[in-house]
């Protein structure tokens, strides 16, 4: 199977974020119903490491928080943009969170990436070079900002790859615990 670990944005972020769509050549644009912030991606993961890995992450303890979105960017720059993004604010409780999940995935024997967990909305992925449209896409919507919204939860999806593009299947949740 194919899996990652995510936060689901609630729909009226989701329809928000749909609608600053524009005119890009090439942008294969995320479907809004399933833009969401990865926290680990985890590849093909065999049967007995994926029933290993959701005990694993059933014993995570983290306070549940608030999520806030806000600006956009690209990947790996604007002169040469692969893929558009929506902001993360800094938020200390969601790095404490992709820290334990990390650590918690590598136990497992599952591989990650080395690179700081850097918060995003992968938006689209872009197949032409096109810095001009892109940089007017970031500079009418550098700004944007959504109201924050409770994550109480984070998910572990499959991916199911086909000729009309992924679908997310949630697989199982995992609640996060409330403060105080």
């Amino acid at each position: 199977m194919r899996l990652f670990i995510a936060i689901e944005l609630p729909d009226h972020c989701k329809k928000a974020l749909g609608e600053l769509r524009s005119a890009i050549p090439g942008a294969r644009w995320v479907p809004a119903e399933q833009i969401h912030l990865t926290l680990a991606f985890l590849g093909e993961v065999g049967e007995e490491t994926s029933k290993q890995l959701t005990g694993a992450l059933a014993r995570i303890q983290a306070p549940s928080f608030s999520l806030s979105i806000a600006g956009t960017g690209c990947f790996p720059n604007r002169h040469h943009p692969r893929v558009l993004w929506i902001g993360v604010k800094p938020e200390p409780v969601l790095a404490g969170l992709a820290a334990m999940i990390h650590e918690t995935v590598l136990a497992c024997g599952i591989p990650q990436e080395e690179r700081p967990f850097s918060p995003h909305l992968t938006f689209a992925r872009l197949k032409l070079p096109c810095a001009r449209e892109v940089g007017a896409f970031l500079d009418l919507h550098g700004s944007v900002e959504l109201p924050s919204f409770p994550v109480k939860e984070f998910t572990i999806f499959r991916s199911r790859l086909s000729q009309q593009g992924a679908e997310h299947i949630p697989v199982r949740s995992f609640p996060l615990t409330t403060p105080g």
